[in-house]
């Protein structure tokens, strides 16, 4: 009678950890994914997340080699988001001390640094008065670190001006933001191509006209370094 040979003892799998390893880890990205595009995302600690995440992908295999658990796997971060988080960081204490009179965020338009226009003219007048350069300095440091083309809006209140320099709100919001453009071009060697200046009058309020608070947010100047799909509409 033959005998029978023995069954040779299977080889135990060590790596099939691996597989729900991946599972969970995609899971994770999906519910990170979809946090950051339901809130507003702190864009102090973005880069935080971004190196927590790219680590999350690679895990240390069993022959001791780093394997990418996900392929072709990317983390998309939006340029403006890169481009506000560096902005905050260059002018963090200059917006602190402003108290609220400079702003910087992100719409549709790019990333925007709104100015109280005190800080920049006298009461009805387009002159950049003393004082102003320090912080247009300050900006200027900001914009260089990015290529994005730059648009200086200039913005009044809704109460009528009339002399013998601006005959209304239109002449007065883009005589502030030319000022703004040749001084950034005069002392910052900005490339007049890349930077352009426009006057919207009282026509874009971002408060109420009907309180000497709102009026004060009205007249200001936005410099905005502008989003890619924005400089498309730029003229060449």
């Amino acid at each position: 009678m033959r005998k029978r040979r023995p069954r040779e003892e299977e080889h135990e799998n060590t790596e099939r950890w691996m597989v729900s390893y991946a599972d969970f880890v995609t899971l994770l990205f999906c519910f990170f994914t979809a946090m950051y595009a339901i809130s507003n995302i702190d864009t102090s600690k973005l880069g935080k997340f971004v190196d927590s995440m790219r680590s999350a992908f690679n895990v240390e295999g069993a022959r001791g080699n780093a394997v990418s658990v996900i392929e072709g796997v990317q983390i998309f971060i939006p340029a403006d988001v890169e481009v506000e988080s560096n902005v905050k960081d260059i002018l963090g204490t200059l917006v602190t001390d402003s108290k609220g009179s400079i702003d910087i965020k992100r719409d549709e338009r790019g990333v925007v640094i709104s100015v109280a226009d005190k800080y920049f003219f006298e009461s009805g007048t387009a002159g950049l008065k003393e004082g102003s350069r320090e912080v247009l300095d300050k900006i200027a440091s900001a914009l260089l670190q990015h290529p994005n083309m730059i648009r200086v809006e200039g913005h009044t209140d809704n109460i009528p001006i009339h002399n013998g320099t601006f005959p209304s709100n239109w002449e007065l919001s883009a005589s502030r933001a030319i000022n703004v453009v040749k001084y950034f071009i005069d002392h910052h060697n900005m490339k007049p191509e890349r930077i352009s200046a426009i006057g919207y009058s009282e026509n874009r309020p971002v408060a109420t006209n009907d309180a000497p608070e709102g009026r004060a947010k009205n007249r200001r100047v936005d410099i905005v370094l502008l989003s890619d799909g924005e400089s498309k509409k730029e003229p060449r």
